[in-house]
């Protein structure tokens, strides 16, 4: 389906944006990428005039805002030193500065500080309005500047923040605005993924600072500040609150603030619905169309919030109606329902990173394409690995009809199958929930995500019994995976082995489906297309395509009598190669797909088959 309003607002935004003075800094011409070991073929179409143009956050659609993506000035320098007079050179954000797309490719260290600086315009027709600023994800502990004031700081890698800059702006003239990064990477304990500082194995290059969209808004007095989307099939009920921010919020008695929310199909008015702000309103759907990787119908959703009798604020958005459950299947079996029908789940394991931007796709389409791959080779799931992607890729598997699995980043240290939970630190303890909350409540909405999975293999594991309760508790609409592989403590929806090559199952139980949460990591290396010449790494080595695709058929086929004897779901390593890893369905450039994809879509789709049928 087409989302009439949601494409709209897009592309006003884009033109306004176009028109807007100081989006594109001094210097433009004189970018250059640093040659990468690999690039995809996507990189040479970024440029800092059109770095990550698209607007950031899909679900709630504001028409003005100002893209700060592009050139700006950086510094690496010692951790303890003030505010740079200096500056190193250029740097293209939002590319992490280890990146060969930022321009820099350099590493930063725990014993340095990365700064930004850069100059921006208000446009005139903001006045009046308040000015937010807005981080799609900084890694990892991040301070702001504005026109020397302190506007705000920030500590977590893969949380979208905001900070409200309107009192240190200047009446007129250029702005500048001034950031400094600190990550400790691997040396610290907080959630961090694959990356460390000496990369090998399965464990990947450093990512520093900047890595998503910034971006300034305008926003009134009092306006809407997210909103809170669940849906309810057998009723035909999707319940919303939106969230109001303001200084004058207090200032008024509530009921002067109302909120008008507004469902529909194309140009269609489905429903609509008024209640106050900050409280949960029901809009009623009249037979409606479900969400399913099949059929990913979504709805267009306007939110607007009224003082007094007028309009003030306005926000667009969609959602999808679906349900995920465990239940059990006429032979008593637990398995994964989907819209009240057992779903086998299948999909590769996806690192989500890129040669060229590491962290981040070097554009919209490249960020598209690893979906679309997906789909074609008859995938309906992936797991997405101890990494958040940027808001836009769970927009497309909303709206390709992607399920995800949604790891937590997991960082502190590791424990082995036969040891206890983890004893961590309370500020690693603080550090952790703090962000698992932030994930959930910033990504919470989209009908894609299925399953949220703390943690995985043992990595910072600890009170495991009291995460998985508290995640049931705070989304009851999602199914919870309490650790994928190795240590599994009997709680949450589902039992998670893994087993290379595989594939496997673990015994059935009574409360939870058995799911294979990882299996198959067959490898091939491509020449030209490999991040190092030699030595690269796979669970199995096959010498060819023709190899490959053999064995990965014969690997499926035999999946295939598990899902009869109770297995729920699977997930094969991997998508992509990443750096030495070369076990990807593509090659970590995206410019092969390594098997014949028709035996593999084949081989795949016979897995979503019914039991009597082969």
């Amino acid at each position: 389906m087409r989302h009439s309003i949601i494409n709209k607002s897009i592309i006003f935004t884009l033109t306004i944006l176009s028109l807007t003075p100081g989006q594109i800094p001094a210097g433009a011409a004189d970018y250059q990428p640093v040659p990468g070991k690999i690039m995809t073929r996507w990189a040479q179409e970024v440029t800092p005039d059109n770095v990550w143009p698209e607007y950031p956050r899909p679900m709630m659609v504001r028409k003005e805002w100002l893209n700060l993506n592009g050139l700006w000035d950086y510094a690496i320098q010692p951790k303890d030193q003030d505010q740079p007079q200096k500056f190193d050179g250029k740097i293209l954000v939002p590319f992490p500065v280890e990146s060969a797309l930022s321009g820099v490719k350099k590493a930063v260290g725990p014993d340095n500080r990365l700064w930004y600086q850069r100059t921006f315009d208000i446009p005139h027709q903001w006045t009046g309005k308040r000015v937010l600023i807005h981080f799609g994800a900084v890694d990892w502990d991040a301070t702001v500047w504005v026109n020397g004031s302190q506007v705000g700081s920030h500590r977590g890698g893969y949380d979208p923040f905001s900070f409200d800059i309107t009192d240190a702006l200047k009446k007129s003239g250029p702005q500048k605005i001034v950031i400094s990064v600190w990550d400790p990477t691997d040396k610290g304990y907080q959630p961090r993924g694959k990356q460390v500082l000496d990369p090998e194995g399965i464990w990947y290059t450093s990512v520093t600072g900047i890595w998503q969209t910034v971006w300034l808004e305008p926003v009134p007095e009092v306006s809407i500040k997210n909103i809170d989307i669940t849906t309810d099939i057998d009723s035909g009920l999707v319940t919303l609150t939106a969230h109001g921010q303001g200084h004058n919020i207090q200032k008024s008695t509530p009921h002067n603030y109302r909120i008008i929310a507004v469902a529909s199909q194309g140009q269609d008015k489905v429903s609509s619905v008024e209640g106050a702000l900050d409280a949960p309103m029901q809009l009623k759907i009249e037979n409606p169309n479900l969400w399913s990787p099949n059929s990913p119908f979504l709805y267009d959703l306007k939110i607007t919030l009224n003082h007094n009798g007028y309009d003030i604020d306005t926000v667009v958005s969609y959602f999808g109606m679906r349900k995920i459950e465990l239940k059990k299947d006429q032979a008593g079996v637990n398995r994964l329902f989907l819209n009240n029908q057992a779903l086998f789940q299948y999909g590769p394991l996806d690192q989500g990173w890129w040669p060229d931007g590491l962290y981040l796709a070097p554009t919209d389409e490249a960020l598209r394409y690893d979906i679309e791959v997906l789909k074609k080779l008859g995938c309906n799931m992936l797991r997405k690995h101890v990494k958040v992607e940027p808001q836009r890729f769970y927009y497309w598997c909303d709206k390709l009809g992607l399920l995800i699995w949604q790891d937590m980043p997991n960082g502190d240290k590791h424990i082995g199958p036969k040891n206890p939970d983890l004893v961590r630190s309370p500020d690693s303890v603080k550090q952790y929930k703090l962000e698992l909350k932030r994930m959930i409540d910033a990504f919470g909405n989209h009908p894609c995500i299925v399953m949220w999975v703390p943690f995985n293999e043992g990595w910072g594991q600890f009170d495991t019994a009291a995460i998985v309760s508290w995640l049931k508790k705070h989304d009851p609409t999602r199914l919870v995976n309490n650790t994928s592989g190795w240590i599994d403590r009997g709680v949450g929806d589902v039992n998670d082995i893994h087993k290379y090559p595989g594939p496997g199952m673990a015994e059935l139980e009574p409360h939870r489906a058995v799911v294979l949460g990882e299996f198959g990591g067959l490898g091939l290396p491509v020449k030209d297309h490999t991040w190092q010449d030699e030595k690269n790494w796979g669970y199995r080595s096959f010498k060819n395509s023709e190899e490959l695709t053999t064995a990965y058929v014969n690997l499926i086929n035999k999946l295939r009598p598990l899902i009869k004897k109770g297995l729920a779901a699977a997930v094969y390593t991997q998508t992509t190669d990443v750096e030495i890893e070369v076990n990807g369905l593509m090659t970590y450039d995206r410019a092969l797909i390594k098997m014949d994809i028709d035996q593999v879509r084949a081989a795949n789709e016979k897995l979503y088959l019914p039991e009597t049928e082969k």
